[in-house]
């Protein structure tokens, strides 16, 4: 039987989430690449077990996470009945409805019966009565938002959610999601966009919208799926996601460019004393308005060298142009 570390909570820091009442820890764990049937499911248990004994209290799903499609969530329902069903109200559990499920026109972006239909067949695959947070992953072009934010609305009310958010939307359109769900009074919690060192279009106004409306935001993809390691500075190792799962990470984006720059990034975290995506995860995290970074990983080794950002100290101006000047435009 699993018996969490007593000190879980004082190994991490939580930040609340917007205007809400709910406070996340700084970082959270994404089940998106590693919990499907190419992990073997003791690894995955040692990734899960890992993560909260250092006090991630946060595991972040989609419904078609995997590979195959569905198998992150079975899988997580599995792991739900033989550790985590104690731990329960310790946990904040998402999930989330858009991209490409199942055929024909109702199995991807944000129609009522999509996203119905979707977190209803979630919650059977991970064996739950509710989640904590449930997301349209991202923007329909077609279907009216109203239509879109009032089923999110209806599945708050319906107890089948807690919480509400978005991901992947601009800033207009997040400004139009937020009133619209303000007005139908079941406020946005949180929105999930990426960003990261090498990604920093939400400073382009998305970040100040979140602050004015008191949004909470949860950054994916910080490492940039691994770019923001020195896993690929002397080659693409064969065991990488560039390496045997090209799907996300192709090779031929690990040009000399991003190498120089990652180079030079890495320099920086030398001198800090830490690693790079130590650094990296710290940076997405140096202002507040950012209430999580949401990390992924393979080894659980991995997450406990993630988790020593939590003691770390903080930027120096210094540190914070040199980082600039390699990374604005990036």
């Amino acid at each position: 039987m699993y018996h969490p570390e007593a000190s879980r909570y004082t190994q991490m820091i939580y930040r609340r989430c917007g205007a809400s009442g709910i406070k996340l820890p700084i970082l959270s764990l994404g089940l998106w690449h590693n919990f499907g049937d190419i992990t073997p499911f003791g690894v995955q248990q040692q990734l899960l077990r890992t993560a909260f004994d250092h006090g991630i209290t946060h595991f972040d799903l989609a419904n078609n996470y995997g590979p195959p499609y569905g198998e992150a969530e079975r899988n997580f329902g599995i792991h739900m009945q033989r550790d985590w069903r104690p731990h329960r109200d310790e946990l904040i559990i998402s999930t989330k409805a858009g991209y490409d499920m199942w055929p024909g026109p109702y199995g991807n972006f944000g129609s009522r019966k999509t996203l119905i239909a979707s977190l209803d067949q979630s919650l059977k695959r991970m064996g739950l009565d509710y989640v904590d947070i449930f997301y349209h992953h991202r923007p329909d072009p077609e279907t009216p938002i109203e239509e879109t934010m009032g089923t999110l609305d209806a599945i708050v009310r319906s107890g089948k959610a807690l919480y509400v958010g978005i991901s992947n939307y601009q800033s207009p359109q997040a400004a139009v999601a937020i009133a619209t769900l303000k007005a139908l009074g079941t406020p946005l919690l949180i929105h999930q966009p990426s960003y990261s060192l090498l990604n920093r279009w939400v400073e382009g106004g998305l970040t100040q919208l979140l602050r004015e409306e008191r949004v909470g935001c949860i950054a994916f993809a910080p490492l940039q799926n691994g770019k923001l390691t020195t896993k690929y500075l002397h080659g693409i190792p064969a065991d990488s996601r560039a390496g045997h799962d090209p799907r996300y990470l192709k090779p031929e984006s690990i040009t000399p460019e991003l190498l120089d720059t990652v180079s030079r990034l890495n320099d920086i975290a030398h001198d800090r004393g830490q690693s790079l995506a130590e650094m990296a995860l710290q940076w997405v995290l140096r202002d507040e308005v950012i209430t999580s970074a949401l990390i992924g990983a393979s080894k659980p080794e991995q997450i406990v060298e993630n988790c020593k950002i939590v003691s770390a100290a903080p930027f120096t101006q210094e540190e914070l142009d040199r980082i600039d000047a390699l990374t604005r435009k990036k």
